[in-house]
């Protein structure tokens, strides 16, 4: 359960309140009124906790599960406890979260301007915001309204910041533009310079970054993650996208609407990945390919060229994923074969 001196409970909600907030159904309508004060793991549940399963892998904690009540797909409903109250849904762990957020509602920004904190005369700070200890903020920035600025981010010259984002702390945002209701986790770097250079007899020589770094609502990105400013052209990070902890996304980089991009990450400069787009830990993808709407890449894979849109792709380069689990089913029968000739 959740520790409460971290976060603070609501609540309790009754079986019918919860299945109309996260549009599930209640299995038997005389458990409707039923009321839970909590959310739990299966195994860690009692009678008065809401759990759920999604993951088949866990059907043994499910069936022995002390949770009164337990969101699940209507596949399952038979294999549950008797005693259970059931919440009925094809999509059990996105009902959990619904149900999640009604126990444990986002903490609203207290309005407070830290005394410690730098703002320059010409910036625009919006109401209801909060800036922490020793943030600063750059000349003709403007921030929205119910801003969370956390302590010693920075904020550079002419950055603008849409209402209800929140900028976690020792973050720094320049030459960027960002949309509403977007969570920047700590030690975020946003418009650096983008890896740049002309080769030349004498060494590498930089090449002006003059584009900005524009990012759309509901955007999360996560801790030490960084977002390169475009060379020119602008780096883009479309609606909806959850970026990881400890991305690197480079210059003239364009993210379609929300995709999913996976902690050590590398995409290298004028990439583009389409809408829905999901990259595993540990990708590499090389600059100037297209990413197709709806692809998936596998974990560690290396990107060097163009897929199609919906193509699912392993290993380093990455081929079709089918192909890549023959060609290694393929490389453990030679291994085996050789071991039985020696």
């Amino acid at each position: 359960m959740p520790d409460q001196r971290f976060f603070r409970r609501a609540g309790p909600f009754s079986l019918a309140e919860l299945a109309e907030k996260s549009g599930a159904t209640v299995a038997v309508p005389q458990h409707a009124n039923r009321k839970f004060s909590d959310i739990a793991s299966l195994d860690q549940a009692g009678e008065g906790d809401v759990s759920f399963l999604d993951n088949r892998k866990y059907r043994d904690q499910f069936a022995v599960s002390k949770a009164g009540a337990i969101i699940i797909n209507p596949e399952l409903a038979a294999a549950a406890p008797s005693h259970a109250c059931l919440l009925l849904t094809e999509q059990p762990y996105a009902a959990y979260a619904k149900i999640a957020a009604c126990f444990y509602p986002e903490i609203q920004v207290q309005p407070h301007i830290a005394s410690t904190a730098v703002i320059d005369a010409s910036a625009q700070i919006g109401s209801g915001c909060r800036i922490g200890a020793n943030a600063v903020i750059g000349s003709d920035a403007i921030i929205g309204d119910d801003v969370l600025i956390e302590p010693n981010a920075t904020i550079g010259v002419g950055v603008k910041i849409g209402r209800k984002t929140s900028i976690g702390a020792n973050s720094s945002l320049n030459y960027c533009y960002l949309g509403e209701e977007c969570n920047i986790h700590p030690g975020v770097r946003i418009g650096t310079r983008g890896f740049g250079f002309a080769t030349t007899p004498h060494g590498p020589l930089d090449v002006p970054q003059l584009g900005r770094v524009i990012v759309g609502n509901r955007v999360e990105i996560g801790a030490n993650s960084t977002i390169d400013r475009g060379a020119g052209p602008d780096t883009v990070i479309e609606d909806g996208c959850k970026i990881d902890n400890l991305v690197q996304i480079a210059h003239n980089v364009r993210l379609g609407k929300n995709c999913i991009v996976t902690s050590q990450t590398g995409i290298a400069g004028s990439t583009v990945l389409e809408d829905f787009v999901v990259i595993a830990a540990q990708v590499g993808i090389a600059g100037h390919v297209r990413i197709g709407t709806g692809s998936m890449i596998a974990a560690q894979s290396g990107i060097m060229s163009d897929l199609e849109p919906k193509s699912k792709v392993c290993g380093s380069p990455a081929v079709p994923i089918k192909q890549f689990f023959r060609q290694i089913a393929l490389l453990g029968k030679l291994a085996t074969s050789g071991n039985n000739r020696s």
